[in-house]
C-alpha cells in the first residue's frame, strides 16, 4: 500500500481538472497534457487523492462533498497565499469571474504573474507554475481556480461568495 506523504498543489489541479471535464471520458495522458505535468505526477496525485478519500478507488470520480470541505476549510492552511508585489498578470481571486461580478468596489486586484497578462495587480502565487499558461483553455477550470484563490486570500464577504459559486460548479 502506498504511503500518503501529504497533499501537493498539483493534486488540487488534477481534481479541479477532472471536475471541469464533468462526465467526459478522460485518460491520465489527457490530464497530463492539459496541466503540463508528467503522467507519473498525475498517477501519484491520483494515488494521494485516493488515500485522502477525495477520489474513488478507481480514481475516476471525485468525491465532491469531501473535496469541497477540503477546499473551504483546509486549502488556505495547507497552501497559504499572501499578496505580493504589483505585476502584470492574469486576474484571479475576486479580480476574476465569477467573484468579480458580485463585488462593486475592488480596492486591489490580484493576479497570477504572467508576462502576457491583461491586468496589473498584486501577485498571488498560483498553486502550480503552469496555471497562467493553461487557464485560457478551459473556462470552468479557470473559474474554479479563481474561486479557490478567493478561499485562500479573501475576506469574509468574498469567501462567502466563493463558497456559493463553488457550490454551483461542483
Amino acid at each position: 500500500m502506498k504511503k500518503h506523504s501529504g497533499m501537493r498543489p498539483q493534486d488540487i489541479l488534477v481534481l479541479l481538472r477532472i471536475t471541469s471535464l464533468r462526465d467526459s471520458e478522460w485518460l491520465n495522458l489527457d490530464i497530463a497534457k492539459f496541466l503540463k505535468i508528467s503522467q507519473s505526477e498525475i498517477s501519484e496525485a491520483l494515488n494521494r487523492c485516493r488515500i485522502a478519500r477525495l477520489i474513488d478507488g478507481d480514481k475516476r470520480k471525485v468525491y465532491k462533498n469531501s473535496f469541497k470541505e477540503f477546499l473551504i476549510y483546509g486549502l488556505k492552511y495547507v497552501f497559504p497565499a499572501e499578496p505580493g508585489a504589483l505585476v502584470r498578470g492574469i486576474p484571479t481571486a475576486h479580480s476574476a469571474s465569477p467573484i468579480k461580478e458580485h463585488i462593486t468596489s475592488i480596492s486591489e486586484n490580484f493576479v497570477w504573474p504572467y508576462s502576457k497578462g491583461i491586468l496589473r495587480g498584486q501577485t498571488i502565487e498560483p498553486l502550480y507554475s503552469t496555471i497562467p499558461m493553461i487557464v485560457q483553455d478551459d473556462h470552468l477550470f479557470y473559474e474554479l481556480l479563481a474561486i479557490i484563490d478567493t478561499l485562500r486570500v479573501g475576506r469574509v464577504r468574498e469567501i462567502k461568495i466563493a463558497i456559493e459559486e463553488l457550490d454551483k460548479r461542483l
